[in-house]
Order: C-alpha cells, then structure tokens, then sequence
C-alpha cells in the first residue's frame, strides 16, 4: 500500500477553551425572543446530518451533537419545548439485524490514521423505541423515502426495501417520516433533505445511474441520482404537509457533494519518484525508468498510433505523477490495441493488454479520487475489482500504477456535471418553495464553497473542509464532525432570526471538538 497522506498532529480532540466573540454569542443575560415564530413544538426532518450521524456511525454522543439537537436547544431558550431523539443503545455505532452485525463502530483517530471502535454494536434494528420523536432524521434517507410507506418496516431492511435506523422509532410498519412528523403538529420545522438523492451515485465513483427522466422513484437503485422533477414534487409535497396548520420553518439548499473530503484528500498525481521508491528517490527513479521502458513507453506508442496518445504520458522523475484511471466515457480500443500490440506481444498477452487499457489514461485534476483509494493505490486488483474476472499477474498488479483504477474507485468529470446538473435543479426546487412559503433558508452551498476555499472564523478558530486538520468534517469524510454540526446550527439560526425577528444565540465553536476521540 502507497501512503498518499501525511497526518498532522491532533491537538483538539476534547473540549478546547476559546476567546469568545462578541459577533457571535449573544451574552448569558440578553433576553432570547422567538420573534413570529413559534417553537413550542419542533420536528426535523432529514437525512443523516439530522440524525448527527458521523466518523461513519450513528452513535449517541453525534446524535446529541447533531446541528438539530443543538437548534432545539437555542429554541429552548425563546419558549421551545422538550425535543426527543431516538438515541441509539451506545457510542460505538453501528447496528444489529437479529444479533447479526449489518453496520459497523464508528471510526477515531489513532494518531496515524482512522480505524474503528473496538466492540461489537448493541443497537438492535428491530427493537422498536417508543416516541413520538421529534429528530425524524433518518441516515440514507434520499427524498422521496420520507413519504414511503413501510420505508421503516423492519421486515424489509434485509432486503433494502426499508431503511434500519427508520424501523426503530416509525411508529407503525406503515408509517412514512412525514406523517410521523404530522401527527404532532408542530409548531415549526427545518428540512434539509436532498444530499442522498446523489451522493451514492457519487461515492460510488458514479456506478448507478441518473435517472433523469424517469418518473417512477420505485425503480431507482441505491447509487442512482434522483429525477429533478421528482425531487420537486416530493419535496413541495413535503412542505405543504408542513405548512398546512400554520408552522414556519427553515429549509437549506444542497452543497455539491464532490466539494466534501471524501473527493478532495487523495490527489489525481500522487506518484512521485519518493513514493514510487518507498521512501527512496534513487529506488523511485529506477522503478520509474522500468516503468516507462516496459509499460507507459509501449503504450503511449500504440496510442499515438490511434490518434490517441494524449491519454498516457511518460512518468517524470521530477515532478509528481498521475494516477492511472480507467475512464468509461472513452472510445474503447481495446480491439485497436489488441491488433497494435500483436506483433510484440503475441496474440493472447495482446488481447490482455488491449481489455486492461482499451479505456485507461491518466488522471487529471478534474477527475475526483474517492477517499478509500488511498489504502488501494499501488495494491493488488482481484478477481472480484479487477473488472476482468480475474487478478492481473505482475507487473500489472498495482492498481493506480500499473494497472487502472476502476470506475468505483474515480468520479470523473462526466459523472462530475451529472451531479452538478441535479443539484441545480434540486436547488432552484428548494429555493423557489422557500420564497413561495415564507420559510427561513440556509444557503449552504455556499457555506461550503467558503469552507473548501477561505475557511469560515468563528469564536478565534478558522474552520475548513480539509480532511481530519480542518474541523469541519468527520473521519468519514462525508459527515460533518461535533463543531461542524455547531457551526451549522448557528447558520440555522441565523438564517431564522434574519426571517423571523428571532433573537438566537450562536453557540460557542469551541465548546465542541473537532473529532471525537477512541472514548467517549
């Protein structure tokens, strides 16, 4: 395995102390008022962020911390009521399906790198908690599974017709997230909704498919990305419900998932003399002078004979290289190759070289290497991910290096400005409802381009998106860490007050870490 990384050393994994900020904490003796709002009965409804789920678990310390639970807390102040969550049974994370282990702990930092909890999970899918609950945020939740019916039957998690963190608090196998929210007639509201309905086609390296165009969400894969006019009719559905009696509320827009760690740690051209060489510049020049003799030198010939030589350069010595990538969206030449490469390599060994590089070049800055590939680059391929069936005999047995990373393991540009196309239309969705409605709005697509660009300073810390070091995110890359669900509470705040002639506080950043550490 390369190591692509160089951790930095962790100085805030507990409570850390801070100068407050007058801009951003309102002062223990002001007076706190609702405004027109009302929040004596709040629901949330959502996904994972809502449910507080991060480090990749949902656990009881990240559910409390959740920006929900720490909004219901600022509302307590302006007359909110109790606000329950539907807690799970430790601080390990992960779940049980009939005592066997369908999700695994969460994650921390070792000081090295993420690993995982040591334990095994005690929460049990289908011991059903009593509610109602009023954090209805439900992880992998895209949607239009917010107003399924049976979306939380236990007996359908198996299958994946129903999801497990949903069947332990719906109130009835039938019941949808909506009603549920319904039945207790809130008084006000917030949805964030829309981040799953293309994540999975995105942390998936775009193995789904965009289904726009088809109206019918029952035929959707779990990485597919989600019609945009479905979207808007579930999602207008949604706030109608919500609204009916009365309620205000507070809706947010959609980030572009490709922004978040998870596409942004591991670069496209990691591969230097260095690291070709495992720590030793001599060992890497060799290895890189081999490398361009026996593999990119022959290949790049061939493809420049098919007017297709821009796709593989030579490795340089001096600078870093890129990743080999298998790109889908390329011409195949794999029988061109073939035909090319006979006369050298002999028929068979040219039919092999011609399906492993028939649609590979190397990595760009536009293409997006997912996170889990910096424990893949320079491994192995198998039979299972090789995508031929079987594992490639060395030299092309390193995946990244040698041999192409695959379709999972990249999103690229295509699959890029699919992703993109979407979430522009889910956002004009939301936004044109929220004007429509009245409702409070956090923009926060454009939170997060402030996060990955500048960083955002609050209360004497400048917060980014950067991976384990920038606050902001979790170890799994995806999931905000305990100060980022604080700073998007004080987003949500501020967003209502601007409505509602509220008066919320913001809360102190620095009263929550930015990660959790091995015990809690």
């Amino acid at each position: 395995m390369i190591k692509n990384l160089k951790w930095l050393l962790l100085v805030s994994l507990s409570l850390v102390a801070c100068n407050n900020n007058d801009d951003d904490v309102v002062s223990a003796e002001a007076t706190v008022v609702p405004g027109s709002a009302n929040f004596a009965k709040y629901v949330a409804l959502g996904d994972s962020f809502a449910a507080g789920y991060s480090d990749g678990a949902l656990f009881i310390k990240g559910q409390q911390g959740s920006y929900v639970n720490v909004l219901a807390q600022q509302f307590k102040l302006a007359g909110g009521g109790d606000f329950k969550t539907p807690l799970t049974s430790d601080n390990k994370g992960g779940l049980l399906l009939g005592g066997n282990i369908i999700a695994g702990t969460r994650l921390y930092f070792n000081g090295v790198g993420p690993v995982a909890v040591s334990g095994n999970p005690t929460t049990e899918v289908s011991t059903r908690i009593v509610g109602p609950f009023n954090n209805l945020g439900v992880p992998g939740a895209k949607s239009y599974h917010l107003i399924a019916p049976g979306y939380g039957n236990v007996a359908g998690v198996a299958s994946g017709a129903a999801n497990p963190y949903f069947a332990r608090f719906a109130t009835t196998s039938g019941a949808t997230v909506v009603g549920d929210a319904m039945v207790q007639a809130p008084t006000f509201f917030s949805l964030w909704i829309g981040g799953n309905d293309v994540l999975g086609y995105a942390t998936s390296g775009g193995v789904g498919v965009n289904q726009t165009g088809n109206l019918n969400p029952g035929t959707y894969g779990g990485n597919d990305i989600t019609d945009p006019s479905v979207f808007a009719s579930v999602y207008s559905g949604m706030v109608n419900s919500l609204t009916a009696n009365g309620a205000k509320g507070v809706v947010a827009n959609l980030p572009y998932v490709s922004t978040l760690p998870y596409f942004t740690t591991v670069p496209f051209n990691p591969l230097t003399a260095s690291v070709l060489g495992g720590g030793s510049v001599p060992v890497g020049n060799a290895t890189i002078d081999a490398l361009n003799a026996q593999l990119y030198g022959p290949l790049k010939n061939a493809l420049t004979y098919l007017n297709a030589g821009s796709r593989i350069n030579l490795l340089s010595k001096t600078v870093s290289n890129p990743l080999l990538i298998k790109d889908e969206s390329l011409p195949n030449l794999s029988a061109q190759l073939t035909a090319v490469l006979t006369g050298d390599l002999g028929p068979q060994t040219a039919a092999f070289y011609g399906a492993i590089f028939g649609q590979a070049r190397q990595a760009t800055a536009a293409d997006l290497v997912v996170l889990p590939v910096q424990s893949v680059i320079g491994t192995a391929p198998t039979a299972l991910d090789s995508g031929l069936g079987m594992a490639p005999p060395s030299p092309l047995n390193k995946f990244g290096i040698t041999f192409p990373l695959q379709d999972k393991h990249v999103l690229i540009p295509a699959e890029v400005a699919e992703i993109v196309v979407a979430t522009d239309a889910y956002n004009v969705t939301i936004k044109t409802i929220a004007d429509a409605k009245g409702l409070a709005f956090v923009d926060t697509k454009t939170i997060m381009n402030q996060l990955s660009s500048v960083g955002i300073v609050g209360n004497g810390f400048t917060m980014t998106s950067t991976y384990v070091t920038g606050g902001s995110f979790s170890l799994d890359g995806v999931h905000p860490s305990p100060r980022g669900y604080a700073l998007i509470a004080n987003y949500f705040s501020a967003a209502i007050n601007t409505k509602y002639g509220s008066t919320l506080p913001k809360v102190n950043l620095g009263l929550y870490p930015i990660l959790y550490p091995a015990s809690l």
